[in-house]
């Protein structure tokens, strides 16, 4: 298995740069990073949990996503797709693109991407989000036994318990489950990537590291 740590400080430099020139900083420090790194393509993810499930994933195929010329980023939100295909896709370092989109933002990201100049880029869908893809890939019992192995089993009881999850399918509880604590949903990318038999990973996880 490939150590995560590696080439961890000049990616997370390149992408706080990145970061910054999305947020109005400058264009200089991106484009000599990605030189220096050899970056030939940007896996554009809307958020830290899809990054975490994702690296974990490349780690647990063997795979030095860096080495292989791939940065994988956080957009922080869907609505910015636009401006970070235009700051890495064609229009700016001239990175292939690729991704992970939910099914509800498809057209979003079909209009952000053309109005970016960077509509070639190849992005795969999860029903409804990735959180969901993996809870469905390995089911409510296995996803509940990592819960209560990581000692959230009182927080998901207590979850349980409230009035507006009554009835609700358990997939839909976990998925929410997930997303009620900050930081949870990074923590749980990881683990339950991390938990996964390698013939049952999600088939958009699955088809974007393939086409890496």
């Amino acid at each position: 298995m490939v150590d995560l740590t590696r080439g961890t400080a000049e990616i997370g430099t390149f992408r706080d740069a990145v970061d910054r020139w999305a947020a109005g900083g400058p264009g200089g420090p991106p484009g000599e990073l990605a030189a220096r790194l050899g970056l030939r393509t940007a896996v554009l993810l809307e958020g830290p949990s899809d990054l975490a499930a994702v690296e974990t994933l490349a780690a647990r195929l063997g795979r030095d996503l860096v080495a292989e010329g791939v940065c994988v980023v956080s957009m922080g939100g869907a609505m910015n797709v636009a401006r970070y295909a235009g700051l890495l896709g064609p229009p700016g370092l001239g990175l292939r693109l690729t991704g992970l989109c939910d099914e509800r933002e498809r057209r979003y990201y079909d209009r952000g991407l053309e109005r970016a100049g960077a509509s070639d880029g190849r992005f795969f869908v999860c029903a409804a989000d990735l959180e969901e893809e993996l809870i469905r890939a390995l089911g409510t019992e296995a996803v509940e036994e990592i819960v209560r192995v990581e000692g959230d089993l009182r927080a998901w009881q207590t979850f349980l318990s409230q009035p507006a999850q009554h009835g609700r399918p358990r997939q839909q509880q976990l998925r929410r489950f997930l997303g009620t604590k900050k930081g949870r949903k990074i923590r749980y990318g990881h683990l339950l990537v991390a938990s996964l038999d390698p013939g049952r990973v999600p088939a958009p996880l699955d088809d974007l590291l393939t086409s890496l």
